[in-house]
């Protein structure tokens, strides 16, 4: 974050670059400067004759710097943006010569997504030394809670652990979905509120007490009735619960219940850190690891493998249902 909050400051102070190659596999942060620039590098009367949007699947490198290297009408500057600049992967290595000497009147923007150029050819190059390159690298699933909490506090809000954990189990790591429920959030709870879980369910719609989450934890602490409950909620609503998800939940806790049992050291803060969750969840897998030794939780963990297999239709006729069932009674018993 630190990062676009550098970009974008050098762009309201008028360190303006000529080339813009926003590039990567999270599209949320490419979008964001994309768009300050679109809405901020020129004045509104002077988008019209000197703000184009192109579609990396309509037209061709050399269109695009035919365009690039044309003059502003009126106006100091001219704005080109380039979206789904991925769709010209293929030739994209053409804007070499163009990158090396940029029309300085042109802002022109790549948005890039998904892919990233490679730094060993000579148009990175170009564009690194003439113009601006910022790769936007996707989170891991432990860092979404941090980033969620960073947002929230930015616009003076904060977020209890628990509420954060049901937005990353209910929406991933899409950060433009989880930036559009944050703002839903914002707009509807006045500022200075610790967002709960209730606030969660009531305003996003998931429930705070039959969750992933809140399965993880009835397993962990191997509370068969609790566990029942939620996978028979789940059953009858698999919208909102695809197996494939509470699979791939499960499985991540096992592996760290795992590495939590090869370590040496036990403290709150060693284990919050070597298995990259926040320290208000260790307690849980100190709870876990008492009711599931290492062999216990090797076996879980292939039983979380095979299960996996049965929901992509392999080997099995059952129902999503049905596996889930089959599976929490190997796992509690």
């Amino acid at each position: 974050m630190n990062e676009i909050k550098s970009i974008i400051s050098d762009i309201q102070e008028g360190n303006i670059k000529p080339i813009y190659f926003l590039m990567g596999e999270e599209p949320y942060y490419i979008d964001k400067i994309s768009d300050y620039i679109e809405e901020n590098v020129l004045e509104e009367a002077e988008k019209g004759f000197n703000q184009v949007v192109m579609y990396g699947r309509d037209v061709s490198i050399e269109e695009i710097v035919s365009s690039a290297k044309r003059f502003p009408m009126m106006a100091e500057r001219q704005v080109i943006i380039v979206k789904e600049a991925q769709d010209l992967s293929r030739s994209i290595d053409k804007i070499e010569s163009y990158a090396e000497n940029p029309q300085p009147s042109t802002v022109l923007v790549f948005n890039y997504k998904y892919k990233k150029l490679d730094k060993r050819k000579k148009a990175y190059k170009a564009i690194a030394k003439n113009g601006l390159i910022y790769e936007s690298k996707k989170l891991y699933e432990n860092q979404v809670s941090d980033w969620i909490r960073r947002v929230l506090s930015g616009r003076k809000f904060n977020i209890e652990p628990k509420a954060a954990q049901m937005l990353v189990e209910f929406l991933g790591t899409d950060l433009s979905k989880i930036s559009n429920e944050l703002d839903k959030l914002t707009t509807v709870l006045p500022a200075q509120t610790i967002i709960t879980d209730k606030h969660i369910e009531e305003n996003i719609g998931i429930s705070k007490d039959f969750n992933n989450f809140e399965l993880r934890k009835a397993v962990g602490q191997r509370d068969v009735v609790k566990a029942n409950r939620i996978i028979n909620y789940f059953a009858q609503n698999p919208k909102n619960n695809p197996l494939v998800m509470t699979i791939s939940l499960l499985n991540s806790f096992f592996t760290q219940l795992l590495m939590y049992h090869g370590l040496r050291d036990k403290s709150k803060s060693s284990v919050a850190r070597s298995l990259g969750v926040n320290p208000y969840f260790v307690d849980e897998y100190v709870v876990a690891a008492r009711n599931y030794p290492m062999r216990k939780v090797s076996q879980i963990i292939t039983l979380l493998r095979d299960a996996d297999v049965k929901s992509k239709g392999v080997g099995a006729n059952q129902t999503h249902a049905d596996i889930l069932k089959e599976l929490l009674f190997k796992v509690l018993h």
